[in-house]
């Protein structure tokens, strides 16, 4: 119901975004700048300028669900741009460790089959 899982895709706003947004804003944030729509059970992904903040958008079957989360020291790593798609898109074990603050440059990830979207979407 609340839970952050492997089923999901997550997409990160390429630009920083003011933390006073709410669940509104961030809906228009998506909807005027992507083609993605909020209402699929995708989770969007807002950092603050300072990268000490997080929020996550998603939609749950009959609401969006809004997480926030703030560091007291250090801050997030942003992902980076995927060049063959053109967007942000994370897999859920990347996402997990930006959450965990694992150091992205460390991480090295094994050959695995995994099925690829590849178009123009940019957020």
């Amino acid at each position: 119901m609340f839970g952050l899982e492997s089923c999901h895709r997550y997409y990160v706003c390429q630009h920083p975004v003011s933390m006073n947004k709410g669940i509104d804003a961030l809906f228009n944030i998506i909807t005027s700048e992507s083609p993605l729509s909020p209402m699929t059970g995708d989770v969007f992904v807002f950092f603050s300028k300072n990268r000490q903040s997080v929020k996550l958008l998603k939609w749950d079957t009959d609401g969006f669900l809004l997480y926030h989360k703030r560091l007291e020291r250090g801050s997030f790593e942003l992902p980076q741009k995927n060049p063959i798609t053109g967007y942000y898109e994370l897999t859920w074990e990347t996402f997990s460790f930006i959450m965990s603050g694992i150091s992205l440059d460390s991480v090295r990830f094994r050959k695995r089959y995994r099925m690829r979207f590849y178009g123009a979407i940019i957020f």
